[in-house]
């Protein structure tokens, strides 16, 4: 990829596919089902790699059932029918998501001060301890773990202490920041955007040429955050669940 032809959303897809892994994942039909090992719904929701039918779905929810996974999906741009036929069957719209990118040599950021972020790998127990207050554990942690490629977790310090924390992986010439968290305490005082800044830093470091990231549409500070920073939401997508769980 160039500058000039930034990852389009069918790219994104794989770049979060490939930074943020499944424990495993096989193949039903026209599905795509993962083991995400209680990662969360990025890494357990099936996505559809060929047009499905109403009677393919009795099949990928026991398969889901018996991976201990909640019956969920994961609906991507053109995946209009899909996201239709799970509305008939009762499945809910949870976690709309916007998807931002950048060609590294545009964004609008400022290089932070010295001491007010690092990058290292592997995470330090002050940054699992950040993750995990925010509702990131230990099995999201083992999903960062699970990344292969060049990876970082970064670290954002305010008033001297340990803030925020995130996670930056690379697929394909695009970096992907994940699992940013910013303690209570220090939020709306820059340390989410300096922690940006040290992702693209280390990413150039790395020889990425995009900065991408995700995030839920309703989280309005962060929507602005990423575009005040240059960033082109270029793709969305959503998960449909059913509404009777995993029981």
């Amino acid at each position: 990829m160039t500058a000039a032809s930034p990852p389009d959303a069918c790219a994104l897809y794989g770049v979060i596919a490939a930074t943020w892994p499944a424990f495993s994942q096989i193949r039903l039909g026209p599905w795509t089902l993962r083991d995400g090992r209680g990662g969360g719904k990025r890494v357990s929701a099936a996505t559809a790699e060929a047009v499905a039918q109403p009677g393919d779905l009795d099949p990928a929810e026991a398969a889901m059932r018996a991976m201990g996974e909640m019956p969920r999906f994961m609906i991507r741009d053109g995946d209009a029918a899909l996201d239709a036929m799970l509305e008939v069957a009762g499945y809910a719209i949870v976690d709309p998501v916007n998807m931002y990118v950048a060609a590294l040599a545009d964004l609008d950021m400022t290089a932070p001060a010295r001491t007010a972020s690092f990058n290292l790998w592997e995470p330090l127990a002050i940054q699992r301890d950040i993750w995990a207050a925010g509702g990131i554990g230990p099995a999201r942690v083992k999903v960062m773990m699970r990344a292969a490629g060049p990876k970082t977790a970064l670290l954002g310090r305010d008033e001297g202490r340990a803030a925020a924390a995130g996670f930056a992986a690379i697929h394909d010439g695009t970096a992907m920041v994940h699992a940013l968290e910013v303690l209570p305490d220090h939020r709306r005082r820059g340390v989410a955007r300096t922690l940006m800044a040290e992702a693209a830093i280390w990413a150039r470091g790395q020889g990425a040429v995009h900065l991408a990231v995700i995030c839920t549409a309703g989280n309005a500070g962060a929507n602005a955050l990423y575009r005040g920073m240059g960033m082109a939401m270029v793709g969305r997508y959503h998960y449909r669940q059913h509404p009777q769980g995993a029981a």
